[in-house]
């Protein structure tokens, strides 16, 4: 099993998700995250004063599968979320060790 950890620009969330579901994986967990890459963060104006945004605001997408969806996950979360400018994001896959389903206590890729 793998853990597949995207992050996002937060408008393509609803792209990242319907691509998912077209391909079948039905749990993701999404959180607000603030982050920046080689983006380095911008520049504003507020009232006539210039600050600096160090951390951008991104959406984390996690999603716990099967070995054999991980290649249509990264092709799909790759293709809804590409803007081709830069701070699209980043995608991480981890080994994942073990999953539990509370409610009926089912195990490994059961469970997910």
């Amino acid at each position: 099993m793998k853990l597949v950890t995207a992050i996002i620009k937060p408008f393509k969330l609803d792209d990242v998700r319907e691509a998912l579901s077209e391909i079948g994986v039905q749990g993701v967990t999404v959180t607000e995250v603030k982050g920046f890459g080689r983006q380095k963060g911008h520049t504003e104006l507020y009232r006539g004063a210039e600050y600096v945004v160090d951390f951008l605001p991104k959406v984390k997408v996690e999603i716990a599968i099967g070995d054999n969806l991980l290649d249509q996950v990264i092709e799909s979360i790759t293709k809804a979320a590409n803007t081709g400018k830069i701070g699209d994001g980043k995608i991480f896959v981890t080994e994942l060790q073990q999953a539990i389903r509370i409610r009926t206590g089912e195990t490994g890729e059961e469970a997910v």
